[in-house]
Order: C-alpha cells, then structure tokens, then sequence
C-alpha cells in the first residue's frame, strides 16, 4: 500500500492498516444520517437530537469495536471524544466535509468545514484526512469543474501536510434513485469512469472509497435480490473488473448502508472477480 510515497504518508497508511496492508476499517462519521436514526428512535425531529447523543455513541463503537478493526473513520465534529476510546494501534482517519448537502441546489455540491484545514485535522490526531464526494460522470460540466477543483486543493493540503488523502466518491445520477433500478442499470459506468477520473495525478488521492460496482439488489443470488436481476453472476464479475482496471490508484469497498450479509455477498464477488482491493471501510452494515 505504501511503495513510492513520503514518510508521512507511508507512516499515515500503515497506521490504518493491518500488518498485511488491509485496511480493515469502521466508519462512524455519520452525522446527518445519525441524527436521523436518533431521531426515529426518540420521537424527535432530527435538528432536535441533542449533540450529546451522537458523541457518547461514537464512544461506546469505538471502545468496543475498534479491538476488531485496523482503523476507525470520525468526524472532528462528534468523533473526537471516540478517537480517544480506540484500542491501541487502531489508526484514525478524520472527515474534512460537511455532513449533506442543500437540496436545494443542483449538482450535490460539497462544503469543507468551516474551522478545519488538513493541518489541524493532523493536529488532532488525523493519520488520513477523508473528503466524501457525491460524483456523477453524467453531472453537468460545470458542476463536475467545482468538484473537481475542490478534490485538487484538498489533494494540495494533504501534500503540504504530508498526510494521506482518503477520497470516497458517493454515486448518484440527477434525477434519479440511487435505490432504483433505472441507476442500477447506469451505476457500473458511473463507479467506473469516477474511478478513473480521481486516480489523475492532479488530484493527489491516495486512496478511493467507492462503492462496489454494482447494485447487489439486482445481481443473481444476492441476498437482497428482488423479482428483477439485471446482472447474472458471470456479468457481474466483469463488471468489478472493468471498474478497478480503471483506477491507477490503491481503492477500499464501502458498505453503503446495505446489511452485512449482502456486503459479504458484494466482497465474495469481488474476491471471485480477482479484484486487489485494499480492503473495506463499513458503516451502517457493521
């Protein structure tokens, strides 16, 4: 995982990884997301959960989960009282955006936190910076141009700081359901050409998140298929190929939301389409 880079960002990605370079890592930066499970849970309206909540969970993972795993991924906001319960030797990734985006303008557009810089993110005890990226390749050019140019100065930082740079791409197509079958049907281009485009230099990524390739809710024999496959098996193993013959780049799986048995059913694909994947980074599935 580490060959041809500076000291600190070899330093930084061992400190994630296992002592075979698997990034075997929890995310726990959810935010937005989070409020609104607390929300659901106490019959209040997300904005009304208080912040207390979201800290003393973050906590309570860390301390527990974080013997099982390489890394956790916190966010400055909540996280940084969890980044304090990690077991000894699990390394720490800090999130650099805000959580959401408005609604009400086009093209998901992504903001930094205001009071946060790579630097202070290492300050705080960041071994890899995280920026989430909502990216589509059908976007229209001039949104895709501000995505672009803001993955470049988050790239620049994390080189002045001499820190990995984690980049996890978030895809979607305006107008449509990430959930449905009609993106279902476009997502494996989507992953694949996203992949290609921040393994560019310029961009200074060192690694992708992404999620896999395919919709596992269409693909035959997944545990979480429906009436309608899209994918039979054999198709889709292709399909994982083609997406990581895109990146020039190292790149871990997400859950993205799904259970944890279709995750494993995603990864044994993976495995079985002989993808060298750098590991997995699992939320809401854990």
């Amino acid at each position: 995982m580490s060959g041809g880079l500076s000291s600190g960002k070899k330093k930084g990605l061992d400190a994630v990884s296992d002592g075979r370079g698997v990034i075997a890592a929890l995310a726990i930066d959810q935010r937005g997301a989070m409020r609104e499970l607390f929300g659901g849970a106490m019959s209040l309206p997300p904005e009304e959960v208080p912040a207390e909540k979201l800290v003393q969970y973050k906590e309570v993972v860390s301390r527990i989960l974080t013997s099982h795993a390489s890394a956790i991924l916190l966010d400055p906001e909540f996280g940084l009282p969890a980044a304090r319960e990690r077991a000894k030797g699990t390394g720490l990734l800090l999130a650099y955006e805000k959580t959401g985006y408005d609604k009400k303008i086009a093209g998901r557009l992504p903001s930094l936190l205001a009071h946060w810089s790579a630097e202070r993110l290492v300050r705080a005890g960041a071994d890899c910076v995280k920026l989430l990226l909502y990216y589509s390749s059908t976007s229209d050019g001039e949104i895709n141009d501000q995505k672009h140019a803001l993955v470049e100065r988050v790239g620049a930082e994390c080189a002045a700081a001499d820190v990995p740079f984690f980049l996890e791409l978030v895809n979607y197509a305006e107008g449509l359901d990430d959930k449905s079958v009609a993106f279902a049907r476009i997502k494996p281009e989507v992953v694949r050409q996203g992949m290609q485009e921040f393994s560019k230099p310029q961009y200074r990524v060192d690694t992708l998140k992404v999620g896999v390739p395919v919709n596992p809710a269409f693909v035959e024999g997944s545990p979480s298929a429906g009436k309608e496959v899209l994918h039979s098996r054999s198709q889709a193993l292709e399909l994982y190929r083609l997406a990581a013959q895109a990146a020039a780049v190292p790149f871990i799986y997400l859950s993205q939301g799904v259970s944890n048995e279709t995750f494993q059913f995603a990864l044994e694909l993976a495995a079985e389409a002989g993808v060298a994947f750098s590991g997995v980074l699992c939320g809401r599935a854990t």
